[in-house]
């Protein structure tokens, strides 16, 4: 997936400045895609040059003008065209993975305070992810509706943060257990 694609998902539900586009990207695919504010106002810019998006301007009183950024018919062409195309599975690139694997070099005790700070982070972000779900199960039928492909991809992200504590536990107990 690019830059590209996940900015067009956003601005096929919604149009917006370049700030709404971060503020939507941070709360909605943050989870599991990462872009910089500088990122995301390059790629807009390229995009623009592309005729996938185009903007109007807003004046501001005081303030400079703003982008309200729009997709365009050939953007929704190029968002439909990638979403029918299969993707090529990406690996994992996973530098904690590599640690473990070479944990028999490592001090146990860091390597202990590691996993438990790894499982921590991973409990906190599945507390998130289930109270996005609560408010997604108390919300209406409707809003359900609306909602459930984006709901999906949040249940992958709950099946995939209790598997990673599952596995965090597992080397916990490991390394307690050579420790002692």
């Amino acid at each position: 997936m690019s830059l590209k694609h996940a900015i067009l998902t956003l601005l096929e539900t919604e149009d917006g400045t370049g700030y709404d586009l971060l503020k939507r990207f941070e709360d909605h695919l943050g989870y599991f895609w990462n872009a910089s504010h500088q990122q995301i106002y390059a790629q807009l810019k390229t995009m623009h040059k592309e005729a996938l998006i185009d903007f109007q301007l807003e004046t501001q009183d005081d303030k400079p003008d703003k982008k309200i950024y729009t997709l365009t018919d050939s953007g929704r062409q190029e968002l439909s065209e990638w979403v029918q195309q299969p993707l090529k599975l990406g690996k994992v690139k996973d530098a904690l993975l590599v640690k473990i694997y070479a944990g028999h070099l490592a001090d146990k005790e860091q390597l202990l305070e590691e996993m438990l700070h790894y499982r921590d982070s991973h409990k906190r972000m599945l507390q998130t992810f289930l109270a996005i779900e609560d408010e997604y199960l108390n919300s209406s039928k409707k809003k359900q509706q609306e909602l459930a492909m984006p709901y999906l991809t949040l249940r992958r992200g709950i099946i995939g943060e209790r598997a990673c504590i599952e596995w965090a536990e597992e080397v916990i107990q490991y390394l307690r257990k050579i420790r002692a």
